[in-house]
């Protein structure tokens, strides 16, 4: 696809601006350095506004964008799933998992393990997540975004890897997470306008001149097996969606594991100025997600009528692109990287904190805090730099790169969250419990994938997930140890919501009974 003149215009005034701004947010008062609070968790300085917009940022990238308006034009509204349980998933977390995180005064996930566990858990699990940030999840957000972007406009893999890269650095490394959280604010503007701009167009298109909800009708009326949300068993697509298993089973273990246990995720509340304020931000993410099918996936299912040759899925939102007036589609554009530049900034952010606060700080306790954060700034521009050297031997074998991550991410999911879940709310799991759930999810996982090969992902999931808790649970009572010295004192622990979180949680919930009930 060419860009216009003016198309590139407006790429490089968003590319500017975002950088500008981030800058300018990062400035401090002089005779003041950045020390490690400032860096990694903004000074606890955050707003709730900035919280809901950088979980949205962080959470949505080229893969979501292109990947999800490939699975609306491949299964349709079924797919959107995925971000409708995440917003209630999202007042959970708010709710019962923030209010314990925040009064231990954490930095990071495996901080927490180590205060309700020990420094084995705290370790093997801070190694763990290292690996996974930086091969796994950091490597599909630069390839699957050089990929986004070569196709859109025709540079090469290895120089859109590159200047993602490179535009992911420059703004967001003086200034931490407070640069990436603020401009995350003016990223998901950018995004949501984009993308509902290319909904609309779309719909118009296909309404012929009749407005969006004669397009809208028409898709209904003629592409009704799009607009199931629960699939049966004899759909095509089954395996991917197994249908009440997104409501009740094993897609709740794969939420709870990334808004709640996740530190690039949880780290925008982590910093958050108090326990109210990042429950509003996660209350605004939440609405958010109910806002995003109507971006990533209502595309996907406008494409089949509009380009009903496509070669693969994964092509609708380019060809949609291709499809928009100038200008806008520069628009468009820079959304795009918008979403692919702050996830590699806040994955970067989140490798630099675990690094530093988990393991060097661990070890060499006698230095300044500015020396901590030249580690952190070091480390980031490190992840980076490995992951673009791998991400070509990582992915570039695999057509569906995402998808197999996915597959890789949730052989360890289901031991996470019970290791989180029972840390916080069962005062008799031991240390070696959790080890035995967090290690053990990869083996019933794998076990399962060999022994039952036919048993849908998301079902896989869930089964595991209640193996690693019964045998943590298990654990615990044969090591008859009791309650645990370092178990979490509920008691102690402010559970108690504001009005404006309760009646959010209530519209949340009434929203998406509304959706299941209408296109069930």
């Amino acid at each position: 696809m060419n860009l216009s003149a003016l198309d590139i215009a407006i790429f490089i005034c968003y590319v500017v601006g975002i950088t500008a701004l981030a800058y300018w947010v990062s400035r401090e008062k002089a005779g003041h350095h950045k020390n490690t609070n400032d860096y990694f968790l903004a000074g606890n300085s955050l707003p709730w506004w900035a919280i809901g917009a950088s979980l949205i940022a962080a959470n949505i990238s080229a893969e979501q964008i292109i990947g999800m308006t490939g699975s609306g034009y491949k299964i349709g509204l079924a797919i959107a799933s995925y971000e409708w349980m995440a917003a209630l998933t999202l007042m959970v977390v708010g709710k019962y998992f923030l209010p314990v995180f925040l009064q231990k005064q954490i930095y990071t996930m495996p901080q927490f393990l180590e205060q309700r566990y020990d420094h084995r858990v705290r370790k093997i699990m801070a190694l763990f997540w290292l690996g996974v940030y930086v091969f796994v999840n950091l490597t599909a957000v630069l390839w699957l975004g050089a990929l986004a972007l070569n196709t859109i406009t025709g540079v090469s893999m290895q120089w859109s890897m590159l200047f993602l890269a490179l535009f992911s650095i420059i703004y967001s490394l003086y200034g931490g997470l407070k640069a990436v959280a603020l401009t995350d604010v003016v990223q998901v503007v950018l995004l949501v306008f984009g993308g509902l701009m290319l909904s609309w167009i779309a719909m118009d298109l296909i309404g012929q001149g009749q407005g969006i909800l004669a397009g809208f009708e028409r898709m209904t009326a003629e592409l009704p097996e799009k607009f199931d949300m629960i699939l049966s068993a004899d759909n095509p697509y089954y395996a991917d969606l197994p249908g009440l298993s997104v409501l009740i089973g094993g897609m709740w273990i794969m939420n709870l594991s990334y808004w709640g246990f996740n530190q690039y995720i949880i780290q925008r509340a982590l910093a958050a100025k108090n326990l109210r304020e990042a429950q509003k931000g996660i209350a605004f993410a939440a609405f958010l997600k109910l806002l995003m099918p109507v971006i990533v996936v209502l595309p996907g299912i406008a494409a089949v009528l509009l380009l009903p040759n496509l070669a693969k899925a994964d092509q609708a939102y380019p060809s949609l692109m291709t499809m928009m007036p100038e200008g806008l589609k520069g628009l468009i554009f820079a959304a795009l990287i918008a979403a692919v530049v702050s996830s590699l900034a806040s994955m970067c952010n989140s490798v630099a904190t675990i690094f530093t606060m988990d393991l060097y700080a661990n070890k060499y306790k006698d230095k300044s805090q500015q020396h901590y954060v030249r580690i952190g700034r070091t480390v980031s521009v490190v992840a980076l730099l490995l992951a673009m050297l791998t991400a070509r031997p990582l992915l570039g074998q695999f057509e569906q790169a995402f998808q197999y991550i996915q597959e890789f991410t949730g052989f360890f999911t289901p031991g996470i969250v019970v290791l989180f879940l029972l840390g916080m709310f069962w005062k008799k799991t031991t240390a070696t419990a959790g080890l035995v759930a967090a290690l053990g999810s990869a083996v019933f996982s794998l076990l399962l994938k060999l022994l039952w090969p036919a048993l849908p992902f998301m079902d896989r999931v869930g089964l595991v997930f209640l193996l690693c808790l019964a045998a943590a649970v298990v654990v615990s009572l044969w090591q008859r140890q009791g309650v645990q010295a370092d178990a979490v004192e509920l008691s102690d622990v402010n559970f108690k919501t504001a009005p404006e979180f309760n009646w959010s949680a209530v519209a949340v919930f009434l929203i998406l009974a509304a959706l299941y009930i209408s296109w069930w």
